[in-house]
C-alpha cells in the first residue's frame, strides 16, 4: 500500500522549514515526503483548504498521513470541516497530527494586532481564524493527535506575558482539542519543535499506530 505523509506548514512558512521533520517521518514509516505550500499572509484559512483538498485529490497514492504546524493545522481542521459538509473532495484513508496549533485564538496573535501594521503583517488567515476564540471538536473521522510544547521560548513572549504553560507562542491550553484521538505537551518551543527528536518520534508513532508512546 502506498503511503505518503504531507506536511502543512504555519504562518510565514513554506514547508522548507520543517525538512529534517518531514525526512524522519517518511523514513519511520516508509513514506513519500511531500510538502503542501500556500500563501499563508495572503489567502484565508478556507482558501487554503480548499487548495489543500485538491493537492491532495490529485495524489495518487492509497493513504495519506497529514502533519501541520501552527496555522497549517487549522488548514488541515477547516479541509475536514468543509469535507464533512460535502464541500471538499473525499479524502485518502490516512491519520493527522497537529503540532502547536492555536485552535482556539491565539494571545500572542491578538497582541501584535494591536500594534500598527499588526494585522498586515499577519494576514487574511490570522485576521479570520486566531483573533477570536473559535470553539471546535473532532468529528473522529479518523485518529487525530494533538502536540503541543511548554518551552517558553520564542517570539510571542515579546508581545506581552502568556499566562500558563506555553512554548514561547502558543498556550498549550490553545492547542487543545475536544474528540482528539490523544494529546501530549513535550519539553519542546514553537519553532524548537521541529528539530525535535522526541517530537519526530512520537508524530511518527502516532502516524503508524494512531496513539503516542507512552
Amino acid at each position: 500500500m502506498a503511503t505518503a505523509i504531507v506536511y502543512v506548514h504555519g504562518l510565514w512558512f513554506s514547508g522548507r522549514e520543517a525538512t529534517w521533520l518531514r525526512h524522519q517521518l517518511a523514513r519511520e514509516l516508509d513514506a513519500e515526503d511531500r510538502a503542501f505550500s500556500y500563501p499563508s499572509v495572503s489567502a484565508t484559512v478556507a482558501d487554503s483548504a480548499a487548495a489543500l483538498g485538491r493537492f491532495l485529490a490529485a495524489m495518487a497514492t492509497d493513504r495519506v498521513h497529514l502533519v501541520g504546524h501552527s496555522l497549517g493545522g487549522l488548514v488541515i481542521l477547516k479541509l475536514f470541516e468543509d469535507s464533512a459538509a460535502g464541500a471538499a473532495p473525499q479524502l485518502p484513508a490516512g491519520r493527522v497530527v497537529l503540532m502547536g496549533s492555536p485552535l482556539h485564538g491565539s494571545r500572542a496573535a491578538q497582541a501584535l494586532a494591536r500594534l500598527p501594521f499588526g494585522r498586515s503583517i499577519m494576514g487574511r488567515g490570522v485576521e479570520e481564524e486566531l483573533l477570536e476564540d473559535h470553539p471546535r471538536h473532532w468529528s473522529g473521522a479518523r485518529a487525530l493527535g494533538v502536540i503541543a510544547g511548554d518551552l517558553s521560548f520564542g517570539l510571542g513572549r515579546l508581545l506581552g506575558p502568556l499566562a500558563g504553560p506555553n512554548d514561547g507562542t502558543v498556550m498549550v491550553e490553545e492547542t487543545e482539542l475536544e474528540g482528539a484521538t490523544e494529546q501530549l505537551v513535550l519539553r519542546v518551543s514553537h519553532s524548537g519543535m521541529l528539530f525535535s527528536a522526541a517530537v519526530a518520534r512520537q508524530a511518527a508513532a502516532f502516524l503508524r499506530d494512531g496513539k503516542f508512546m507512552r
